[in-house]
C-alpha cells in the first residue's frame, strides 16, 4: 500500500537556506552587544573627562568652575585674560602681571619649558613635580592631606587678611636657599598647603595644593574668597592659563595618537576582541538546516493535547494563553481585513465593529493579562472560540 502523498513529500530531505529576513534577525543580538559596548565606552569617556571639563574654568558656572571668582576680580578692576596655549600665556606673562596656571597635569614637558620663560608673578594651582622644578625650584611636593578649613599660621599678607580658609590637597616642603625666605601657610603636620616665594628681582611665585577655594561652590566659604582675591588680584592684569587636552600636545606633534588619552586604546582593543568573539559565536554553523521526515505521522489533535499537558505540568498558563491568543489573532486578522503586522488597536477596533462588542472587552480578550488559574484559562479558550465564531458569522 502506497503512503499518502503528504507523507511521501515529507520524507524528501530539503535544504533550507536562510532568507534575508532570517539573516537580519540573526544579526540583532551581535548588534545589540556591540551597541551596548559603545554606549558603555561613551559613558566611561564622559565620566573620565568630567573631572577636567569646566574645572577652574573662568567662564564655567558649574560647581567646579571659577566664573564667580573671575567676576569678583573684574569688579575690583583686574583684567582677566583667558588663554589655552602655552605660547600665548608666555607672551602675555610679562612684568607687572600675574600668571595663573591651572590643570597643569595636562601640560607636556615642552610646554613646561616654555612657561619657564614667563616674567610675571606666578600662581600655580595643584602643580605637577615637573612644573615645580621648572617654575618654583626649591619647593618639593609632599604627602597630600584632606581639604578642610585651616588657619594661615604665617605672615603672608594675602593669608593673614583672609584668615581661616579651606586648603589642603597637595602639600609642599621648601629646601635649599629658598627655605629662608619662603612663606609656609596653612600647614598640616609640618607640610604647607600654600607656599609663597619672592625672588631677588621681586617676582612672586605662589603654590596652592588645591584649587577647591577657587571654585564656585566653595568660594563663599570661610576666607576662600579673600585668599584667592588677594593672591590673584595683586596686579592689574591676570593671565588665566587653562590648558586643554586638545592643545596639550603642542610642540610634540598633534596627531590623533597624541591627542587621544591612553585609555581610549584599551577600550578599542576590548571592543575588537568582543566583536571577534561574537562573530565566532554567531558564525559557528555545521551546515544548512535540513528538514528530516518523521518516522510516524502524528495527528494534530494528539500534538495539541500533548503540548497542553506539558503546559499544565509546568504551570505555564501564561504561555498557554499566549499561544491561544496568537492562534486566534492569526485566524481573525484576515477575516477583518488586516495583516500580521497590523497595530493591535486597529485589530481590536475592527473586531469590535464586526461583533458589536465593546472595544475594551475585545482588547482584554485578545491582549489581556494571563489567567491566574486553570479555570480562567479554560474560560479564555471558550471566549476566544466564541469570538471567532461571532466574527465569522455572515
Amino acid at each position: 500500500m502506497s503512503a499518502p502523498a503528504g507523507v511521501a513529500e515529507a520524507r524528501t530531505s530539503t535544504a533550507l537556506e536562510p532568507t534575508a529576513a532570517q539573516r537580519m534577525r540573526g544579526l540583532r543580538r551581535p548588534a545589540l552587544v556591540v551597541g551596548l559596548l559603545v554606549v558603555v565606552a561613551v559613558v566611561l569617556a564622559a565620566l573620565r573627562s568630567g573631572t577636567v571639563r569646566g574645572y577652574l574654568d573662568p567662564d564655567a558656572a558649574t560647581p567646579s568652575g571659577a566664573r564667580a571668582l573671575r567676576v569678583l576680580l573684574e569688579d575690583r578692576g583686574v583684567e582677566v585674560v583667558r588663554t589655552r596655549t602655552s605660547a600665548d600665556a608666555t607672551a602675555r606673562a610679562t612684568g607687572g602681571r600675574t600668571l595663573l596656571v591651572a590643570t597643569s597635569w595636562l601640560l607636556t614637558s615642552a610646554q613646561v619649558e616654555e612657561l619657564a620663560a614667563a616674567r610675571a608673578d606666578l600662581v600655580l594651582v595643584e602643580p605637577t613635580p615637573d612644573l615645580l622644578a621648572a617654575l618654583a625650584p626649591g619647593i618639593e611636593p609632599a604627602e597630600p592631606v584632606t581639604v578642610r578649613p585651616r588657619d594661615p599660621a604665617c605672615t603672608l599678607r594675602a593669608a593673614t587678611r583672609a584668615g581661616r580658609a579651606e586648603t589642603g590637597g597637595g602639600t609642599f616642603t621648601v629646601t635649599g636657599p629658598a627655605a629662608a625666605s619662603a612663606q609656609r601657610c596653612y600647614a598640616d603636620s609640618g607640610r604647607a598647603a600654600v607656599v609663597s616665594l619672592t625672588s631677588a628681582d621681586g617676582r612672586t611665585t605662589t603654590v596652592l595644593g588645591s584649587g577647591a577655594a577657587l571654585t564656585n561652590d566653595r568660594l563663599a566659604r570661610e576666607g576662600n574668597a579673600a585668599l584667592t582675591l588677594n593672591l590673584l588680584g595683586a596686579q592689574d592684569e591676570l593671565v588665566w592659563y587653562l590648558p586643554t587636552v586638545e592643545l596639550s600636545a603642542e610642540g610634540e606633534g598633534t596627531g590623533l595618537r597624541a591627542l587621544l588619552p591612553g585609555w581610549v586604546w584599551l577600550v578599542a582593543v576590548q571592543l575588537a576582541v568582543t566583536v571577534l568573539l561574537v562573530a565566532l559565536w554567531r558564525g559557528r554553523r555545521l551546515g544548512p538546516v535540513v528538514v528530516e521526515p518523521l518516522p510516524v505521522v502524528v495527528r494534530a489533535a494528539e500534538t495539541t493535547e500533548g503540548r497542553g499537558r506539558l503546559y499544565q505540568r509546568a504551570g505555564a498558563r501564561d504561555r498557554a494563553a499566549a499561544a491561544l491568543r496568537a492562534a486566534s489573532l492569526e485566524r481573525l486578522r484576515p477575516v477583518v481585513g488586516h495583516g500580521r503586522g497590523t497595530d493591535p488597536d486597529a485589530v481590536v477596533a475592527a473586531v469590535a465593529a464586526r461583533t458589536g462588542r465593546p472595544a475594551v472587552d475585545v482588547a482584554a480578550l485578545l491582549y489581556g493579562a494571563a489567567p491566574t488559574d486553570d479555570a480562567a484559562l479554560v474560560r479564555l479558550a471558550d471566549d476566544l472560540d466564541t469570538l471567532e465564531r461571532t466574527v465569522r458569522r455572515p
